[in-house]
């Protein structure tokens, strides 16, 4: 057994000389590079940790801009750009009245509500000091209803200060949206001086995305255990524009920013531009600029967007509705010259919505049955067919059967012996259902998808819908049916603007384009084209279902979209809203769609308003084709057409 164990006692003594040879191998390479890092490139990273050589700046790229003009202006308005904005800090250690600090914090950040802060604390002193009917007295001059007690440090006696601001007539009838933005701006008042209160924190969170003027206001104040950040943070200048075509700039799980909806999420990777990367090899450095992101110059004309976008907010507020879209295109190129929907966000604040989905850009993402502002297209497949003609007669019994299913007009009115140019006028149902059976099913089908409903436009925005026309492929006549008068199908408010500026544009349907010029940092720019789709209907077609489209206006139920002076192309569509899978009685989509000037169109517009609900206003020639004509009217003035008429 004696040399079994010298043997083992000989092989483990040479494992562990091989061991500590490897391990003073290993720790030699390790304070070697250590010694490369301290000694010869400690210049470089001094120089990482002093910003020297701007690394930051070559390391991050810059988001590219967006920008915007006016009609006959070539000045470059900024949509969306990037500035320093602080992120604003509290060491409440050194506050020594969180309350005062507070307040006068919140003033100088422009946040409204201090005054009703005053108020509030004052009640919640007289009721803590058992004054309760002084309180209630107090309360009832304010109409709105106090938000919970905030915290006060001020003495009773200093809050006991005669409440002489406060009279009968303050808040005598404030509506109650107006009180729960009372209560919202004492609570954010409130949770700030909250968080100043807490004197053994060194650290508390003020205010983020703090502009240079509101800045130098609060740093103005000199109180102490206030600090900031500098941070190059997204912005939007152009206020009012609108968020759903630009989007907004988010945070991902790693707090980067990072494009998202609209015009920022689909091209996030061309604005955001490319890194820069910093590697260090044994014996050298290097380090990889950044790329900087492209620009976007949109086809957005500045003034119709806010122009048109203002009278749709007021349309919607003023009929009590649901919500409204709207859509202008230029019929020729299929550029974008407006498009927004109500409600709105701020692209700058886009976290106060009170529900994710008014992100949503209902112009392409929320498909709707269209009613009949859909009976042009059915009309224009049945002409360029040869069909019918505009005079072709139809003897209307105020309804007609299909399958096992019995179509009514409107109203269940009988309309008799009509044209199908009255059939329009009068929008009646029964009409375009004989239309749609003169035309053939599945030719009338064709005309529907070659019209670009079904499919996606190809514009450049995030999160656009195709809707569905799948019905119409399915076996038997009464799809078709529905489908002829606008029911049974869903299209996006876009693809209806493109279909009539199809028929505006001799028949050719055009790629819908919101931007004008990709710009990219090399300062290679990319001039968007105009691109046609196909040609959808014979040019001929197109000029008499426009001719049809005047005669709605002028003697149908688009009256109210006249112009006085001009010739206008449309048509009125009321469809009632399918609710649990049944259409309301009381709930309807009004629509309105349509160009003009009818011999050279500058424009094809629809306009949408979802459930009015003010003064038993339903349909759309009450709601959206007024609109359409105020819209109408102010475009035709301000690209100074001159009147045809």
């Amino acid at each position: 057994m004696g040399p079994l164990r010298e043997r083992d006692s000989g092989t483990h003594g040479k494992r562990l000389r091989i061991l500590r040879t490897v391990l003073f191998l290993a720790f030699g390479v390790i304070w070697i590079r250590l010694g490369f890092l301290q000694v010869v490139s400690a210049g470089f990273y001094q120089d990482v940790s002093n910003g020297k050589y701007s690394l930051y700046e070559e390391l991050v790229p810059e988001r590219g801009k967006i920008t915007v003009h006016d009609f006959d202006d070539d000045t470059a308005y900024d949509a969306a750009t990037n500035e320093p904005r602080a992120v604003v800090t509290a060491d409440p250690r050194k506050i020594t009245d969180a309350t005062d600090a507070g307040k006068r914090i919140a003033q100088a950040l422009g946040w409204e509500g201090v005054d009703a802060y005053d108020r509030y604390a004052l009640i919640a002193n007289l009721e803590s000091q058992g004054k309760q009917d002084e309180a209630d007295s107090l309360r009832a001059l304010t109409a709105c209803v106090p938000a919970p007690a905030p915290v006060v440090e001020t003495s009773p006696d200093a809050v006991m200060e005669d409440p002489s601001p406060v009279t009968e007539e303050v808040g005598a009838d404030i509506p109650s949206e107006a009180c729960t933005k009372e209560d919202t701006d004492v609570k954010k008042i409130t949770d700030l001086i909250a968080r100043l209160s807490k004197h053994d924190d060194p650290y508390e969170p003020v205010a983020q995305n703090v502009d240079a003027e509101s800045l130098d206001r609060l740093l103005a104040l000199n109180i102490d255990g206030i600090s900031y950040v500098l941070k190059n943070s997204r912005s939007y200048p152009e206020k009012g524009f609108g968020g759903h075509v630009l989007g907004f700039v988010g945070r991902d799980d790693d707090d980067n920013p990072v494009g998202q909806y609209g015009l920022e999420g689909y091209f996030n990777d061309f604005l955001a531009g490319k890194p820069g990367e910093i590697s260090t090899q044994l014996g050298g450095k290097a380090y990889t600029p950044a790329i900087d992101g492209g620009s976007l110059v949109l086809t957005i004309d500045r003034t119709v967007q806010y122009t048109a976008c203002k009278m749709l907010q007021d349309a919607v507020t003023k009929y009590s509705a649901d919500s409204g879209v709207l859509v202008i295109v230029e019929p020729s190129t299929g550029r974008v010259l407006a498009m927004c929907g109500a409600p709105d966000f701020d692209p700058a604040d886009y976290s106060q919505v009170e529900s994710v989905a008014t992100y949503n850009n209902q112009a392409i993402f929320t498909p709707y049955e269209p009613g009949s502002i859909f009976k042009p297209f059915t009309l224009a497949a049945g002409i360029d067919t040869g069909a019918i003609t505009p005079n072709t007669t139809y003897d209307d019994p105020g309804f007609v059967k299909v399958d096992d299913r019995t179509i009514r007009n409107a109203s269940d009115k009988i309309h008799g012996l009509i044209t199908m140019t009255q059939g329009l006028e009068e929008s009646v149902n029964t009409a375009m259902v004989y239309a749609m059976q003169r035309t053939g099913r599945d030719t009338f089908t064709q005309y529907v998808k070659n019209f670009g409903f079904g499919t996606l436009s190809g514009i450049t925005l995030n999160s656009e819908v195709a809707g569905t026309v799948a019905s119409l492929d399915q076996p038997g006549m009464v799809y078709a049916a529905t489908a002829s008068f606008g029911q049974g199908i869903t299209v996006t408010p876009l693809q209806v603007a493109m279909a009539y500026a199809a028929i505006a544009n001799g028949g050719s349907l055009m790629v819908p384009h919101v931007v004008d010029e990709m710009r990219y940092a090399d300062g290679t720019v990319d001039k968007i084209l105009p691109e046609k789709v196909r040609q959808v209907i014979d040019s001929k077609t197109a000029v008499t279902v426009g001719g049809m489209l005047v005669s709605v206006v002028e003697n149908g139920h688009g009256k109210r979209a006249k112009v006085p002076g001009y010739w206008i192309a449309g048509k009125t569509g009321t469809a009632q809203i399918a609710q649990g899978g049944v259409y309301s009685e009381t709930a309807f989509n009004g629509s309105f769609a349509g160009f003009g000037p009818v011999e050279n169109p500058k424009f094809a517009m629809i306009v949408k308003i979802e459930n009015p609900k003010s003064d038993n206003i339903l349909f759309a020639e009450s709601t959206a084709a007024p609109l359409f004509g105020q819209i109408a009217k102010f475009l035709l003035e301000y690209y100074r057409i001159a009147p045809t008429r």
